[in-house]
């Protein structure tokens, strides 16, 4: 699969997950979806705060802010439903290694 299919693939399930939440009573804000180069560095580099290798410079990875009952959550079991229902898409759930709010797609060996 090019890496733009796999963008493709990546934005519409990132839709189904959207939906999931809401259905379920969580909301949503982006927090990190794209991190441009220019600002982050390419793959392999690192700049500021990104990783060298982030899947967020790929367009493969989003940071969400969750919210439900109107109370901001911010711990990683707080994401766990969205989490599963993620991984049961085919997705990487960031709460396996201690980053609750990241959900990407694998590309190139990277999570």
């Amino acid at each position: 699969m090019t890496l733009g299919q796999r963008q493709r693939r990546f934005t519409r399930l990132v839709g189904l997950l959207i939906e999931f939440a809401y259905q379920r009573g969580y909301e949503l804000t982006f927090g990190d979806a794209y991190r441009d180069p220019r600002v982050h560095g390419a793959v392999g580099q690192r700049v500021g705060y990104s990783s060298a290798n982030s899947l967020h410079k790929d367009r493969l990875a989003v940071d969400f802010n969750l919210f439900r009952a109107g109370r901001y959550l911010t711990r990683t079991e707080d994401y766990a439903e969205l989490g599963e229902y993620w991984e049961s898409l085919g997705g990487i759930w960031g709460g396996r290694f201690n980053d609750g709010n990241h959900f990407s797609l694998e590309y190139g060996g990277r999570k």
